[in-house]
């Protein structure tokens, strides 16, 4: 996947989406700055390309740190956030300060310093429980949770600062990404994430509700496919774009297809529904199909397969 651009940098790249992104940007010979504050990113995630990125450790609610990671950059990937809904319900303060003031943070420093283009990481969250599916873009948001909230904000501020300084800001709505390197560690983590490291210590999940709540389960290789379209395609800046599958998994098979894969017949264990949860998510992927060219290339089984192969080789 060929870029134009010379030079980039990942807010978050050390985290699981960024550390990806940065991995195929090395790979096409662009120079990449990374900005992490590590509070949940690990630098372990840059090991494979760790001599060829220049990493600074900063917030990017300082505008210093920002100042510094993106000089001579022309493109910025914006993936440092707070992504946990519920703990954004738990402390809905401290996480706006990150996803909401950090967000603006990175646009103000993309003004300032002559970026062309921004490509800010939204969510799926900001849909709701609208039962209108699929979900497309130019449904009214209805968000649940702090976070959802915090992640339309995001795109008002992306639509402005495109609107007012001419800035090109391209917002990707991203359903459910998985992968490897997604950490299991909190309880706030992927769905898949920790399916996986439970299914490589043999023990059974714990499945919040009735475990028929459906998702649009992405690989991350395809969410990083569509963030260099994104930050390459003529014409797309102003643009807010789902990125999904347009195929939606309930809790129930995903963990059925993890038993298969494993071997296991482990019954999970089934809690009361978490508060701004989502019953049901289904991307429309037309828009970014038509505008960027954007073509997921890894089927459910063939992402599960290759994220299994990963956790299997951390156990």
């Amino acid at each position: 996947m060929a870029v134009q651009f010379k030079k980039a940098l990942i807010t978050g790249g050390a985290g699981f989406i960024g550390s990806h992104i940065a991995e195929t940007l090395v790979a096409e010979g662009c120079e990449v700055h990374v900005l992490d504050n590590l509070s949940s990113g690990h630098r372990e995630n840059l090991a494979p390309v760790q001599d060829r990125v220049r990493f600074f450790e900063g917030d990017i609610r300082d505008p210093d740190a920002l100042r510094e990671a993106v000089q001579g950059c022309e493109v910025i990937f914006h993936e440092a956030a707070l992504v946990s809904v519920p703990l954004s319900v738990k402390e809905p303060v401290s996480s706006a300060e990150i996803n909401e003031m950090g967000t603006l943070q990175v646009l103000e420093a993309a003004r300032k310093y002559g970026v062309r283009r921004v490509v800010l990481a939204s969510s799926s969250a900001i849909y709701g429980d609208d039962p209108e599916m699929p979900k497309r873009e130019e449904m009214p948001p209805r968000p649940l949770s702090p976070y959802a909230v915090q992640k339309l904000t995001g795109e008002f501020y992306a639509r402005l600062y495109h609107e007012l300084y001419g800035l090109e800001t391209v917002c990707l709505r991203y359903f459910n990404v998985y992968g490897p390197r997604q950490d299991p560690s909190s309880p706030y983590s992927g769905v898949i994430s920790i399916f996986m490291t439970l299914a490589a210590e043999k023990r059974p999940p714990s499945i919040y509700g009735d475990g028929e709540q459906s998702r649009d389960f992405v690989f991350v290789k395809d969410v990083v496919q569509a963030n260099i379209l994104a930050a390459d395609t003529p014409g797309a800046g102003g643009e807010r774009l789902n990125v999904g599958t347009g195929r939606s998994v309930t809790v129930n098979q995903l963990w059925g297809a993890v038993c298969r894969m494993t071997g296991l017949e482990l019954s999970p264990n089934y809690e009361p529904p978490r508060a701004g949860d989502i019953r049901e998510s289904l991307a429309d992927i037309d828009r970014a199909r038509n505008l960027l060219g954007f073509d997921p290339a890894f089927s459910f089984e063939e992402g599960l397969e290759k994220t299994l192969a990963w956790y299997t080789q951390q156990s």
